[in-house]
């Protein structure tokens, strides 16, 4: 299987700030420079590269070239991703069918956003006619609506989503890369007493936008082994799916594509959740993470809340969920946030994890979110599942 034949070899990830004060492309350049020093791949033998499509090169046509020209890379193989909180995950499967086609031989992976300190994007579509004007600005508000109509069919409880939050605020802790802002414990009663950003979403349940930049290399298996990696992460199975049930005119809301996507990359790894070691969800809302359990199929329909509160879901726990923190309790670089949940899921499977890590570093699956579209789920999906070799 071709999926397999990739070696996820190294993995590198700056500290994620409120506002960073660099350029994206130094902060590129940082993530380029650790993983040569971490692999000792030499700059020379990258002959590939996937570009998270950031907001900070949102209005850049050609920012995967401009990337790769500030980055002094001479390429054979050269594209940005640009599926949102997606990209991330999805490129890793991307990779692999590079690798696998002849294309390159080795790719090197980054995920950089200074979306906190400039942000270029413009939506377009239908935001500005269709949702702004009704009072639907922004993620939250989305989300809200999501909530509600969750709440409305299932019961939605709010100790639940509290349990997510000190959770992962637990682990943010135990992560240095984490940011500063962000690295301050809270408990139930912080949650529950939380302003209200677009009832019911309160403002714990939301993730913070912040500067930062992560990214991964990798190469084949016959080649790792080759170069004498003695251990690396392998891609077992994957699953994507865009714009889930859009055929349909009135959509339900709480189901999202991962019921699909998840479905394939169980089958693909042969594995099923009760195999997962630890789960790196991608997690712009608490809301999306109890979801994508029910989608992933962890917990039945409408009882995510059940499953949360009787799962231990600590580093140590049955379920080890998001264990640098997430993005809600590490903070969201933009749109290489999604390569936040990937890198914490490759640097547990190396069993780099340090005080956090966790007991089962045999499998990890990551997910990503792709954007909202108007009276839908999100509009991309994607499940990841990597595993240890060596």
């Amino acid at each position: 299987m071709a999926l397999r034949d990739a070696a996820i070899v190294g993995f590198a990830e700056t500290k994620i700030e409120a506002r960073a004060g660099r350029d994206v492309w130094e902060l590129g350049a940082e993530i380029l420079d650790a993983l040569i020093e971490k692999t000792g791949i030499e700059k020379g033998e990258i002959d590939g590269m996937l570009v998270n499509g950031s907001m900070t090169g949102a209005g850049n046509c050609f920012w995967s070239q401009t990337t790769a020209d500030y980055l002094g890379l001479q390429l054979d193989f050269c594209q940005s991703c640009d599926l949102g909180g997606s990209s991330a995950s999805s490129a890793v499967a991307r990779a692999a069918a590079a690798l696998d086609a002849g294309l390159c031989t080795t790719v090197f992976l980054l995920n950089a956003d200074t979306e906190a300190s400039e942000s270029n994007l413009n939506m377009r579509a239908y935001n500005v006619e269709w949702s702004i004007p009704h009072g639907m600005i922004g993620p939250p508000a989305d989300f809200g609506l999501l909530s509600s109509r969750y709440d409305h069919l299932y019961g939605l409880d709010v100790n639940a989503l509290a349990k997510l939050a000190v959770t992962q605020r637990n682990h943010g802790l135990l992560n240095d890369n984490a940011c500063e802002k962000l690295r301050k414990p809270i408990t139930v009663e912080d949650y529950l007493n939380s302003r209200m950003i677009a009832e019911p979403v309160r403002l714990l349940d939301c993730v913070m936008v912040c500067d930062g930049a992560n990214g991964l290399l990798m190469t084949t298996r016959k080649r790792a082994k080759e170069k004498g990696f003695d251990k690396f992460v392998v891609p077992l199975g994957y699953g994507e799916r865009t714009h889930h049930n859009i055929a349909e005119s009135l959509a339900d809301v709480t189901e999202s594509g991962h019921a699909v996507a998840g479905k394939r990359a169980f089958a693909q790894a042969g594995l099923t959740p009760k195999d997962i070691g630890s789960f790196q969800p991608y997690d712009d809302f608490l809301i999306a993470i109890l979801l994508q359990m029910e989608m992933l199929g962890f917990a039945p329909r409408g009882q995510g809340s059940a499953f949360i509160n009787e799962t231990n879901l600590g580093f140590d726990g049955d379920l080890p969920l998001n264990t640098g923190g997430g993005q809600i309790s590490a903070g969201q670089a933009g749109l290489a946030g999604g390569g936040t949940n990937l890198i914490e899921g490759v640097r547990q499977l190396f069993g780099e994890g340090g005080v956090r890590q966790v007991a089962n570093r045999s499998t990890a699956l990551v997910t990503g979110i792709g954007y909202i579209p108007y009276a839908r789920n999100w509009g991309t999906s994607v499940a990841l599942i990597l595993g240890a070799d060596g």
